[in-house]
C-alpha cells in the first residue's frame, strides 16, 4: 500500500497546497468583501470619480478601466491560482499611511490625490488579504486601475506650449509666414489660437490607456513592455503637433474655408486611429509568446487557512474606516450655512490716492472666476497717465468642498463676451512698500488684447503664491480645528509688446492701496 492511500484511509490530509480551490474561494470572498467596505466607506472618493467620467470626455475611459483589470485577472487566473495566499502583516502600516493621505487630501480639498488613495487602499488591501506574492502575481492588473483616477490637466499647458512651437516650426519650414504671440498663430489668411482641445491631452490619455494593456499582452519582457508604453507616451504628443499643423495647413490653402469648427475634432481623432493602428502594427514586430502555465510544485507551501483570512479582511476593513469617520468628525464641525455676500461684513476700501481713481469693473474686463459665495472687491484704478490697473479681492469664511478659495473653475464661452486664455508664466518677485512678495504670474490673452496677472493668497499672516502651501495650512487648520479663512488678491494690467509698463503701473498701484487692501482684509475677517 503506497503512502497516498495510507494517509486518505487513515483520514489524514496534507497540508492545503498551494492554490488549492478552498484557499482561492475564501480569498475571493474576503476580497469581495473587502472591497465592497471601501466602496462604501469611501463613497465621496468614489462618486467624485464618476462625475469626472460621465462630465469629461477626456477621462470618459475611466469606465472600462476597472473591467479590463478585471479582465486581466480572470485571463491569467491559471498563472496566480498557483500562488500561495498568505496575508502580509506588514502591509497594514503602509495601508495606514495611505489612508491618512486620503484624510488630508479630502480635508485639503485635493481631489486627484484623494481619488489616487483610494485606487492605492484597493490595491493594498488585496497585497494585505492574499500576500506578497499575490500582489505580485497581479501587479499589472492592480496597477493599471490607477489609470482610472482623472489625472493629467497639469500637463495641458506644457502640451499647449509643444504642439504651438511645433506648428511654428512646421509652418516656417514650409516658407509660410506665422507670427507667434503666447498661443495665438497669426497667418495671412487668418488668425489661429492653441486651446485646450488642442493640447492632445485626451489622445495621450487614450493612448497610455490602450498601449499599456498591449504591452502587456504582446511582451514578456518587462524592458519591452516599458519600452513600449514610453513609445506610446511619445508618440501621440508628436502626432497631436502633426494634427494641429495639418488642420492650420488645411485652413490656410482652402482660405478658412476647411477644418473650422468641429471639423478639426473630427479630423483629429481619425488621424489618432491611423497613428494607433500603426503604433501597434510595428510593435507586434516583436511579440513574444505567452508564459507557460506552470505546473503545481511537488512540495508546495500551505496557503493561509480561511479563518486567517477572515481574520486579516476584518483588519484591513477596520483600519480603512478610521479615515472616513475622521473625515466626517471634521466636516460635521462646519454645520453653518455657507458664507452669504449680504449677511457678513461687506469689502471696504477708502478711495485711492492721487493721482489714482476708482471705476467698476465692466462685464467684458477679464475676471477671476470662484465657486460659491465668497466677499469680493473689484475695480479698475487709472493713474491719469493711461494705465489702468484692476484689483480684485476675493475672501472666503470658510473652505468647504465646492465652495473654497482654490476650487478650479473651467471658465465657460459666452458669446458677446471675450474669450480669454491663460498662459502660465512662473513665479515672480515684487517689492512693494518696502517688503518683498512672491507673486503667481499668468497671462490671459483675448484676440489682441493680453493682461499681465499677479496673484498671491493670504491665510492669517501667511502669505504665499503656492497654492499647495495653502492648501496644506488649510488642511491643518481644519484638522486642527483652526481658522481656515484665505484670500486671494489679483492686480492685472494690460500690455502691448513688452509687459515691463503694466509690471510698473501694478506696482505703483501696490504701493499706493496696499495699506487699503490690509485693513479692507482685515474688516472683512472681523467678527461682525
Amino acid at each position: 500500500m503506497n503512502a497516498p492511500s495510507a494517509r486518505r484511509r487513515l483520514g489524514l490530509h496534507p497540508p492545503l497546497p498551494t492554490g488549492t480551490p478552498s484557499a482561492h474561494r475564501a480569498l475571493a470572498w474576503c476580497l469581495l468583501l473587502a472591497l465592497a467596505a471601501l466602496l462604501v466607506l469611501y463613497c465621496a472618493s468614489v462618486r467624485s470619480l464618476f462625475d469626472v467620467w460621465i462630465r469629461s470626455a477626456t477621462f470618459a475611459h475611466g469606465f472600462i478601466i476597472a473591467p479590463i483589470a478585471a479582465w486581466l485577472v480572470w485571463r491569467q487566473r491559471a498563472h496566480w491560482r498557483h500562488v500561495p495566499i498568505r496575508p502580509a502583516l506588514l502591509a497594514l502600516p503602509v495601508l495606514a499611511a495611505v489612508g491618512a493621505g486620503w484624510l488630508l487630501a479630502m480635508v485639503a480639498s485635493v481631489q486627484v490625490l484623494h481619488q489616487f488613495c483610494l485606487i492605492l487602499l484597493v490595491i493594498g488591501s488585496v497585497v494585505a488579504i492574499g500576500g506578497v506574492a499575490l500582489g505580485r502575481a497581479l501587479a499589472f492588473p492592480l496597477a493599471y486601475l490607477l489609470l482610472a483616477v482623472p489625472f493629467g490637466e497639469v500637463f495641458i499647458a506644457p502640451l499647449i506650449d509643444f504642439t504651438t512651437a511645433f506648428c511654428v516650426i512646421t509652418l516656417q519650414i514650409l516658407g509660410i509666414p506665422v507670427f507667434r504671440e503666447n498661443n495665438y498663430l497669426t497667418l495671412p489668411t487668418g488668425t489661429w489660437s492653441v486651446v485646450e482641445a488642442c493640447s492632445g491631452l485626451r489622445y495621450l490619455i487614450a493612448s497610455l490607456a490602450m498601449g499599456a494593456v498591449y504591452a502587456y499582452l504582446t511582451y514578456r519582457s518587462t524592458w519591452r513592455r516599458l519600452a513600449f508604453i514610453a513609445v506610446s507616451l511619445v508618440v501621440p504628443v508628436i502626432a497631436n503637433g502633426v494634427r494641429a499643423a495639418l488642420i492650420i495647413l488645411l485652413g490656410h490653402y482652402s482660405d478658412m474655408s476647411l477644418a473650422l469648427g468641429v471639423d478639426h475634432l473630427i479630423y483629429g481623432w481619425v488621424f489618432f486611429g491611423l497613428v494607433t493602428l500603426l503604433l501597434f502594427w510595428w510593435g507586434a514586430r516583436w511579440r513574444q509568446p505567452e508564459a507557460p502555465v506552470p505546473s503545481v510544485p511537488s512540495a508546495p507551501a500551505p496557503s493561509a487557512s480561511p479563518r486567517r483570512l477572515a481574520a486579516m479582511t476584518a483588519a484591513v476593513v477596520t483600519l480603512c474606516a478610521i479615515w472616513p469617520a475622521i473625515e466626517r468628525l471634521v466636516a460635521a464641525r462646519d454645520t453653518a450655512p455657507a458664507t452669504d455676500v449680504m449677511a457678513g461684513r461687506p469689502f471696504r476700501l477708502p478711495a485711492p490716492p492721487t493721482p489714482w481713481t476708482a471705476t467698476p469693473m465692466a462685464p467684458t474686463d477679464w475676471h477671476a472666476l470662484h465657486r460659491g459665495l465668497p466677499r469680493r472687491w473689484s475695480a479698475n484704478y487709472h493713474d491719469g497717465s493711461g494705465a489702468t490697473v484692476s484689483l480684485q479681492l476675493t475672501w472666503y469664511q470658510h473652505q468647504r468642498r465646492r465652495d473654497e478659495l482654490l476650487s478650479p473653475v473651467r471658465r465657460m464661452v459666452v458669446p458677446g463676451l471675450p474669450r480669454w486664455l491663460e498662459t502660465p508664466a512662473g513665479q515672480h518677485d515684487i517689492t512693494v512698500g518696502g517688503r518683498r512678495i512672491t507673486v503667481q504670474q499668468t497671462i490671459e490673452q483675448s484676440a489682441n488684447v493680453k493682461l499681465l496677472v499677479w496673484r498671491w493668497y493670504r491665510q492669517q499672516d501667511l502669505e504665499t503664491a503656492s497654492p499647495v502651501m495653502l492648501k496644506l495650512v488649510i488642511a491643518k487648520n481644519r484638522l486642527l480645528g483652526g481658522d481656515d479663512s484665505a484670500a486671494e488678491i489679483i492686480v492685472a494690467s494690460s500690455y502691448d509688446d513688452e509687459p515691463a509698463p503694466a509690471e510698473r503701473a501694478m506696482t505703483a498701484l501696490l504701493d499706493a492701496l496696499l495699506p487699503a487692501i490690509e485693513q479692507g482684509l482685515h474688516h472683512v475677517a472681523a467678527p461682525r
